[in-house]
């Protein structure tokens, strides 16, 4: 609530001194004591109605219930974490193990191959097809030799 350390403490207590003066500051110091008494048991009051008033409507019974729900979102959350953590195995890899574990000796494992996703130059792009009202004269003849093989330079 309020931070006052004992240098603020000290500092109130001079000023206090100087501005009442030694003979009235006990009597202040005391009713400035009733004054906060009185405001905590007002505080502390208002509380309890408040506790009580909200035992009375269920909200005990629903932050029970809110606290338990989070508790299984948590248990949830944790446990797809753990799941995502663990090495992520492909089918074959799965069936292969499952083999392996049930004592059928399946095939062995193969090299990796290179992907074969590599374009080949060679290959012409593939051409559309021509449609029924479409003739032959449309459709442009593939080059038989793609330009960068070609050995003349250009320009020529």
């Amino acid at each position: 609530m309020l931070d006052i350390g004992w240098g603020e403490l000290f500092l109130i207590g001079v000023v206090a001194l100087i501005v009442v003066g030694p003979k009235d500051l006990p009597a202040l110091f005391r009713t400035v004591g009733q004054f906060t008494g009185k405001a905590r048991g007002m505080a502390r009051e208002f509380q309890r109605s408040l506790e009580q008033a909200a035992n009375e409507s269920g909200m005990s019974e629903m932050s029970k219930s809110l606290r338990s729900i989070d508790d299984g979102l948590n248990a949830a959350t944790n446990s797809a974490r753990r799941f995502a953590q663990r090495p992520v195995r492909t089918v074959a890899e799965g069936a292969v193990a499952k083999a392996t574990a049930d004592g059928v000796a399946g095939p062995e494992p193969a090299e990796a191959a290179p992907a074969a996703t590599t374009p080949v130059a060679d290959t012409p792009p593939p051409q559309k097809q021509p449609d029924a009202q479409t003739s032959r004269a449309d459709v442009p003849e593939p080059d038989p030799v793609p330009a960068a093989a070609s050995s003349e330079p250009p320009g020529r």
